[in-house]
């Protein structure tokens, strides 16, 4: 089986997949008022309709072994890990090909949003550290259930993340 190691969350390295801004550590130019620091689109997606935030818990599986994927056809798709580190595997928009030799998997900080580029092959993400993590996951309303093929991978297409 094909093995994916985790690498870390740079810039050059998950471009191709989408943008991500630590939420917790804010850099740039603040606006400031008496008692607070306002950093203003550090991040932005578009949206036709309602926005939604949807919780996910996903519970830590040995070994990581990747069985499905999914992609939005148009929509990106924001994480927002809450409690923990989270690891996001990702493969390059392929108009619907299952494209797994090309899989990554990226080490992503708690408390760091990730914007994954719509049609970029994903699923849940992993948690990093602990037996569960809770991601905050952020999509326009219904994208479940009108812009989420999901895709069983054969055998020969599932990958192992290692670390």
């Amino acid at each position: 089986m094909k093995q994916v190691k985790v690498q870390p969350l740079t810039r050059d390295a998950f471009a191709p997949f989408g943008e991500f801004y630590d939420m917790a550590n804010p850099d740039g130019y603040p606006l400031c008022g008496a008692i607070h620091q306002f950093y203003p689109d550090r991040m932005t997606t578009a949206c036709q309709g309602r926005l939604a935030f949807s919780p996910l818990v996903v519970k830590k599986s040995e070994p990581m072994v990747i069985t499905q994927q999914e992609y939005h056809t148009t929509t990106e798709e924001l994480m927002l890990p809450l409690d923990d580190d989270i690891i996001v595997h990702v493969a390059p928009a392929s108009g619907g090909a299952v494209v797994t030799d090309h899989a990554k998997a990226f080490l992503v900080p708690k408390n760091t949003l990730v914007k994954l580029k719509a049609a970029v092959w994903h699923l849940a993400p992993l948690p990093a550290t602990k037996d569960q993590v809770t991601v905050m996951i952020i999509l326009p309303e219904c994208t479940y259930a009108n812009d989420c093929p999901v895709v069983d991978l054969s055998p020969d297409e599932q990958f192992e993340i290692v670390k």
